[in-house]
């Protein structure tokens, strides 16, 4: 079996994450629990400092919340000196909370809202990723009505066809996102912008997908962005002082997955920009990434309790646990795949073929199809590994369940750092119905 950064097997035969017994985690906290390697998250996030410094390459590695937000996780991007990639107002809010350096702080996002655009000008963000033109005009109002100064970059979309699945590639033409490089809308965007008295172009940004194994991508879309900066000098004698190439560096779920070390995907960028500057004879610019996934995927771990076993003879033998899609939608939403351990159990021999389903009233809620457990008994601890990423961020209350807490383990200590929900948070946003004597809505 793969086990992930720290973690190990102890000598009661449990797995350990950070130092830390699985089995006693979940008996301090409950389950369902997500359980984070913190030391991992710190590991990833050195090395992709580390390949732009050897390099000599002027970076910024920003961490893509989507993938997890919390207090706490942007406490430790900020000790690991990351800039902060959000997307909405409340990422914002979370990272004033734990009071990011402002000036790391990059907003992205296909539809901002202008209270959102407001919020970031009041907080005097780092940069503004712009992805319409819409948004171009709204980030024009605001600064000139405040008169106040703000950086931004233009998403672009390189028509860069990423090998992952439909519904996280994002580079191609047919996108949501960004203004198309190849019909015209990049330039268009770019003179609506160019020499604004308030707005600053620090050059483009693109985002080619998530979940990529290969790096063949990543250099198309190096090469797209760099050709169109050589142009935009020449033709207007503008040179981009950044390149931001964003994220979607693959991780390992199973054993089919193939990921690349992240100094591969670096490099193969930076192989790219340093080719073409020296080939043009343009300034080399700073480069800014986003891992998110690659960061906190592999990092977290979820543990649930089992309940109830069900064998349909000749097909399948189904394991319930505590949890779900409420807490994992990604296997029901686009079939994502894991590997699943009997965390008390590390030294039996995983013979039994089930599948682990969850709690939720749905016949697709089934977290992992066909894996093999230790011989399964009510109260068995089960940890599913590499649910760092896009899990509690997506969780929901499907069915009224509260989402699960989240503990950080390190060095052999764990701390809470979201608590469980109760049945009260559920209902604290219900308002109870206002009848008249009649019993009928006033």
């Amino acid at each position: 079996m793969h086990l992930y950064g720290t973690q190990s097997v102890n000598n009661l035969g449990h797995l350990t994450i950070g130092g830390v017994d699985a089995v006693e985690l979940a008996t301090t906290y409950g389950t369902p629990l997500l359980v984070y390697d913190i030391a991992l998250f710190r590991q990833r996030a050195k090395a992709f400092k580390e390949t732009f410094k050897q390099a000599g390459i002027k970076a910024q590695v920003a961490y893509a919340s989507k993938a997890f937000s919390s207090i706490a996780i942007y406490e430790v991007a900020k000790q690991m000196n990351l800039s902060l990639d959000v997307v909405s107002g409340g990422e914002l809010y979370t990272a004033v909370m734990a009071d990011f350096p402002r000036e790391k702080i990059h907003f992205h996002g296909n539809n901002k809202s202008f209270e959102e655009l407001q919020y970031a000008f009041d907080e005097k963000i780092g940069c503004i990723v712009i992805d319409n033109f819409l948004e171009i005009e709204l980030i024009k109002e605001i600064s000139e009505a405040r008169q106040q100064s703000m950086n931004v970059l233009l998403r672009v979309t390189p028509g860069v066809n990423a090998s992952t699945h439909d519904y996280i590639t994002t580079g191609q033409e047919d996108s949501k996102f960004g203004f198309d490089l190849k019909n015209g809308q990049a330039d268009d965007a770019f003179l609506k912008l160019f020499n604004h008295p308030y707005i600053t172009v620090l050059g483009m940004h693109c985002h080619i997908g998530s979940q990529i194994f290969e790096t063949a991508a990543f250099r198309l879309a190096a090469e797209a962005l760099m050709e169109k900066m050589v142009e935009w000098r020449k033709k207007f004698k503008f040179v981009c002082p950044v390149l931001n190439l964003g994220g979607g560096f693959g991780i390992r779920y199973t054993s089919e997955d193939k990921p690349l070390p992240p100094s591969d995907y670096v490099q193969e960028m930076e192989n790219v920009v340093l080719s073409m500057t020296r080939e043009h004879n343009y300034p080399l610019p700073e480069i800014w990434i986003e891992p998110g996934r690659s960061l906190v995927g592999d990092a977290g771990t979820t543990l649930y309790k089992t309940g109830s076993t069900k064998t349909v003879p000749g097909t399948r033998t189904y394991v319930a646990v505590d949890g779900g899609m409420s807490d994992n939608i990604r296997p029901a939403l686009y079939g994502a795949k894991y590997t699943a351990v009997s965390a008390g159990k590390m030294m039996d021999p995983h013979l039994d073929k089930v599948t682990i389903a969850g709690k939720c009233c749905e016949s697709g809620d089934k977290l992992i199809e066909d894996t093999y457990l230790a011989e399964p008994v009510e109260g068995d601890i089960v940890a599913v590994f590499c649910t760092g990423a896009y899990t509690y961020s997506m969780a929901s209350n499907y069915n009224r369940l509260p989402k699960p807490a989240i503990v950080f383990c390190e060095d052999g200590e764990h701390q809470l750092i979201v608590r469980r929900e109760t049945y009260e948070d559920i209902i604290k946003l219900d308002i109870p119905l206002q009848k008249t004597d009649s019993g009928k809505l006033s």
